[in-house]
């Protein structure tokens, strides 16, 4: 744990200085079969690029707020370091009416509607594959990421003592959420190399801890599983050994 990390994407920045190659976040759904690994390096593109995309294509600038419809999913976790990356407020499962922007995944759209300001929808397709035929009244995500630059830096700098996350009735600036984060991964007993398999959802502090800032305070990574209740018999033991899952979170 680097002890000068103030913000989320302050733990980012220090993970790929460390060591760019190594895996951050493995998906399984296992509603589809789908599994893709994420180095960091691979990780900080998708956020820069979705960064770039927020403060560049959607004007979005600190303090606005970013309704987050959207699963336990790896690019649900690559949004909550962009809106991290830009000072926007990632409010999980939050009212799309009082929100500047929505992002939404294919089962949310029609309560994201209630946004007026910009709405992004998400295919959650494997390999982060677009919609078949785009949702009338939203940007594809899968269309408008790829063409954003590789690099990101805020045009006003991120205060790390304004709110970055409200999820279940809980907010939490920038900073309060480092310590928390740190706090659970000494919990865990996580450290550099770690691995946590996380089947919870993000629609809690615990499942977003689990799932992504835990293990990205400590230097470790995360096997984020999504419907591992359609999991066979004796596979999440099989998965724990094949991905050399050190602690798990169900």
């Amino acid at each position: 744990m680097n002890a000068t990390d103030r913000t989320p994407a302050d733990l980012l920045r220090s993970a790929l200085a460390a060591d760019p190659a190594r895996p951050l976040v493995t998906f399984y759904d296992d509603a589809t079969g789908e599994r893709v690994e994420l180095s960091v390096a691979t990780f900080a593109n998708w956020v820069a690029k979705t960064a770039n995309l927020l403060q560049d294509a959607y004007s979005a600038e600190p303090g606005d707020r970013v309704a987050l419809h959207l699963p336990a999913h790896w690019q649900t976790a690559v949004w909550l370091l962009a809106c991290a990356s830009v000072g926007v407020v990632a409010d999980v499962g939050g009212d799309p009416a009082a929100a500047d922007l929505v992002v939404s995944g294919p089962d949310t759209l029609e309560e994201a509607r209630a946004c007026s300001g910009e709405r992004v929808a998400l295919a959650l397709r494997p390999l982060g594959g677009r919609f078949p035929q785009p949702p009338e009244g939203f940007a594809d995500y899968a269309v408008e990421v790829p063409s954003q630059g590789d690099r990101f830096a805020p045009y006003v700098p991120v205060d790390l003592d304004a709110p970055f996350l409200v999820v279940g009735g809980l907010e939490l600036t920038g900073a309060q959420l480092v310590e928390r984060a740190r706090t659970d991964a000494f919990q865990h007993g996580l450290g550099t190399g770690s691995r946590m398999l996380s089947g919870l959802p993000y629609d809690s502090w615990e499942g977003l801890s689990a799932g992504l800032f835990a293990p990205l305070a400590a230097g470790g990574s995360v096997v984020l599983c999504r419907n591992l209740d359609r999991l066979s018999g004796g596979g999440l033991d099989k998965r724990r050994e094949t991905e050399r899952v050190t602690v798990t979170a169900l």
